[in-house]
């Protein structure tokens, strides 16, 4: 459980969940009391970082990075597709609960992604909006000339860039911030064979 006294940073954040990353991929989860955290976390919640990541069933971040109740402050939707309550979920994190970190984590083999690609004019209930989110992305990705799951990989990087900035456009409250320092960001995305997750690119405050 994060503790904002102890002055922690989002890149410490980070490395701290990339530890916990590692300790994934080999097998090594650590030990906690989670009955002695359940009773302390009656009280209120710090969580360190807040993530936003794909509602497949393969990728719950607080597995992927070894972590405990109370430490994410986590958002899931298929895609990761942004939509006003998502969002205003996240600006809660940074406003209210102060995060230091937010972290846009995607993964490979995305079936959202992959049905961009594959039927950009999907029309089958709400999951068209889900399609439409993530087609501009998938028409990026078209323009590369790749194909196949390289494809799929290829628009799944784009569409996770694009929320950085849709993020700093549609939120005031992240995007100042970002600006202000206050808060750090990093987009990354989760390998399915492995378990390791790779950084896309990070923006982390000078004040570090």
């Amino acid at each position: 459980m994060a503790h904002h006294g102890q002055g922690l940073m989002g890149r410490k954040v980070w490395y701290k969940l990339i530890e916990g990353n590692m300790r994934f991929v080999q097998g090594l989860f650590q030990g906690r009391n989670l009955l002695d955290l359940r009773g302390t976390l009656t009280k209120g919640q710090q969580p360190e970082a807040a993530v936003l990541c794909c509602s497949d069933s393969r990728v719950p971040a607080e597995i992927i990075f070894d972590q405990s109740l109370g430490d994410l402050f986590v958002v899931r939707t298929a895609g990761l597709v942004l939509e006003p309550t998502s969002i205003g979920s996240l600006e809660y994190a940074v406003a209210h609960l102060h995060v230091p970190l937010l972290v846009i984590k995607g993964h490979e083999s995305c079936g959202a992604v992959t049905a961009a690609v594959a039927h950009p004019d999907m029309d089958e209930g709400h999951i068209t909006a889900i399609v439409q989110q993530i087609a501009p992305a998938a028409a990026q990705a078209r323009a590369t000339g790749k194909n196949g799951s390289a494809l799929v990989e290829e628009a799944t990087n784009q569409h996770l860039q694009s929320l950085e900035k849709a993020l700093r456009q549609q939120s005031r409250i992240i995007g100042e911030a970002l600006e202000q320092g206050r808060l750090d960001l990093v987009v990354a995305k989760y390998r399915l064979q492995t378990g390791k997750v790779d950084v896309l690119s990070a923006t982390f405050s000078e004040s570090f």
